[in-house]
Order: structure tokens, then C-alpha cells, then sequence
């Protein structure tokens, strides 16, 4: 999923990925659904992303490497 040097063009960095979700955080607040705090989807499966890279400790990965979901969700932010 993650590569350990995304060129410059291609690549996401971690900043970024955290900047669209809490896009998304603003845009859909998160809510409580039986004690447990759920994130929508969006932020969701970027946070699922970030994680790993943090995991990982990658800064930045390929776009060529994210799901559809994590594209759309990261495009999505910026609109």
C-alpha cells in the first residue's frame, strides 16, 4: 500500500491526508453510536490510511497506490 519515497508529482503526504480528513470531520461531525465514536466514511477510510503510515512511518505514499474510496474521499476534501 505504502511506498517509502513517493516522487514529488505522484505522492500524498501524510499532512495532506490529515488536512482531508479533518475536512471531512467539519463537514460531517463525528457521532456517538453506542459509546463508540464513528467517523463517516470519508474520514473513515483516510484515517485507515493514516494510521498505517503512521504504523509505518511513511510520509507520504503513491496515489497510484490508494484505494477509490481513499481517492475520492481525498478529492472530495478539496472541493
Amino acid at each position: 500500500m505504502t511506498q517509502q519515497s513517493a516522487s514529488q508529482g505522484d505522492g500524498v503526504s501524510i499532512a495532506q491526508i490529515e488536512d482531508a480528513i479533518n475536512v471531512w470531520r467539519n463537514r460531517n461531525p463525528s457521532m456517538f453510536e453506542t459509546d463508540v465514536l464513528v467517523l463517516c466514511a470519508e474520514a473513515r477510510c483516510l484515517a485507515d490510511l493514516y494510521g498505517e503510515m503512521i504504523f509505518t512511518r511513511e510520509s507520504s505514499v503513491s496515489r497510484g497506490t490508494l484505494t477509490q474510496a481513499q481517492l475520492e474521499a481525498l478529492t472530495g476534501a478539496l472541493a
